[in-house]
């Protein structure tokens, strides 16, 4: 079976996720990996503290939620407020950007929950053909 498509690339684009040096590849990392996809789609639904946010997000350690809470800032995508109270209240809320791309990667998520009825059924079947 031939694949005949091409990806299209679109040569007038001022970035390239496709070109090994093109800076969009951090933010797409920082977006797509488990972490990040995971942070944005719960802070999709409200401003949420740090620990509200960790639990929200079963199984993150506290270096990697920070980790990723800050890489999500420094791109745009999570705006975080530090209360001057005692002791200190610290909220992260998406910005606008980051509802943009929460809403697709959301998108992403329920296309993938929804499918895994087919996924696991997939998994089986290679499974099986393996074990031959």
């Amino acid at each position: 079976m031939s694949n005949d498509r091409q990806p299209v690339i679109e040569d007038d684009l001022a970035f390239n996720v496709f070109a090994k040096a093109c800076p969009s590849r951090g933010t797409l990392e920082h977006v797509t990996g488990r972490w990040g996809g995971l942070t944005l789609g719960a802070l999709h639904e409200g401003s949420l503290r740090f620990n509200e946010l960790r639990r929200r997000v079963d199984g993150v350690s506290e270096k990697m939620l920070s980790q990723t809470l800050h890489a999500l800032e420094r791109d745009g995508l999570v705006h975080r407020e530090a209360q001057p109270t005692n002791p200190p209240r610290v909220d992260y809320e998406l910005t606008p950007l980051g509802h943009r791309v929460a809403e697709r990667l959301l998108a992403l998520i329920h296309l993938v929950e929804g499918s895994m009825d087919d996924v696991l059924a997939a998994r089986t079947a290679y499974d099986a053909r393996q074990l031959r």
